[in-house]
């Protein structure tokens, strides 16, 4: 399943749902959360309209592909999908089949989390889903720039501006996805270990970390290890950049629900800031690299945005 976000040339009739009530009921069930409605997701409100007439041009939009943490619908990541839309991109969400917890069919039937069920996940394991993403990205490229795409709107993509971002298990799936596909020109990965070895080439596309000092600090364990095996074979444009007090939900629409709800994420920035210097950095960075704009933001820490800082992972310093 994939759901597309794109600018339009004007409303539509009808409120985008946020998930099923079918997928809201399972997710919350998986989190243990047993005191709100069960439907309380799929009556979650978003600033996208369904079947909304696209504008811009034949070859206008640049595309962006977002995949999900683990166990997560592409739900999550719909406040960053509808900020690149505002932006005018298109943007492609993926639910990979059998890796999340519902992902809910136009005919009815509901997937659930196969992957969930496996006890032993080791390096080996994490590699092996990040490949089969990969090859989720590829099919669903092909189906959006081939000659009989599914979508009538798929015209107005630029095959030549074609990027990608994840988050957690989509962000290492986006190294995994960069290193087999050349149509991705850059990419971005929140707060995902990676497991994928790039090419003892290398690669100059450009690329972004973004994540949370209590995992990704360089020189502090294996999670940012990972990225620093990454990082080394990473030629052109490259950022590492944490956000303070951030918590694994803080870079998707989860931190912002927990908050709203009041579950706690083990956050110290509120949800609503970190996602939306996440929406502020990631749309930066897609600007600079699909489109030329400058972004002095992706430059230097700035004093208006004390919570991020920059790395550099060959000092094993933060700024």
């Amino acid at each position: 399943m994939v759901s597309l976000w794109y600018p339009a040339r004007s409303p539509g009739r009808h409120r985008a749902p946020y998930m099923t009530a079918k997928a809201s009921e399972l997710l919350l069930k998986d989190g243990g959360i047993t005191d709100l409605p069960a439907d309380t997701l799929s009556r979650t409100r978003t600033n996208a309209f369904t079947d909304a007439r696209p504008a811009g041009r034949p070859r206008s939009l640049p595309l962006v592909v977002l995949s999900p943490g683990h166990s997560k619908p592409r739900t999550e990541l719909t406040a960053l999908a509808e900020e690149l839309a505002s932006h005018g991109y298109a943007v492609a969400a993926i639910d990979h089949t059998y890796e999340n917890v519902a992902t809910s069919f136009p005919d009815g039937r509901v997937t659930t989390c196969v992957t969930c069920e496996i006890d032993d996940k080791g390096p080996a394991w994490w590699a092996k889903l990040e490949k089969s993403r990969a090859a989720d990205v590829s099919f669903v490229l092909d189906r959006l720039t081939g000659a009989h795409a599914p979508w009538k709107g798929s015209r107005l993509i630029d095959p030549s501006r074609i990027a990608m971002a994840g988050h957690s298990a989509g962000g290492a799936a986006t190294v995994a996805s960069i290193a087999a596909d050349t149509r991705l020109r850059a990419g971005i990965d929140l707060d995902g270990s990676v497991e994928t070895t790039l090419p003892e080439a290398g690669t100059s596309r450009p690329f972004l970390f973004l994540g949370k000092p209590a995992t990704y600090t360089p020189g502090t364990g294996e999670p940012a290890a990972t990225w620093e095996r990454v990082w080394a074979r990473l030629t052109g444009w490259k950022r590492w950049l944490l956000l303070t007090g951030a918590a694994h939900t803080s870079f998707t629409d989860l931190g912002v629900l927990m908050d709203q709800v009041g579950i706690e994420d083990g956050a110290a920035v509120p949800g609503a800031r970190a996602l939306g210097l996440t929406r502020a950095y990631v749309t930066a960075f897609f600007d600079r690299h699909l489109r030329g704009q400058p972004r002095p933001l992706l430059d230097e820490p700035s004093a208006d945005v004390p919570e991020v800082r920059f790395c550099s992972p060959e000092d094993k310093t933060c700024e």
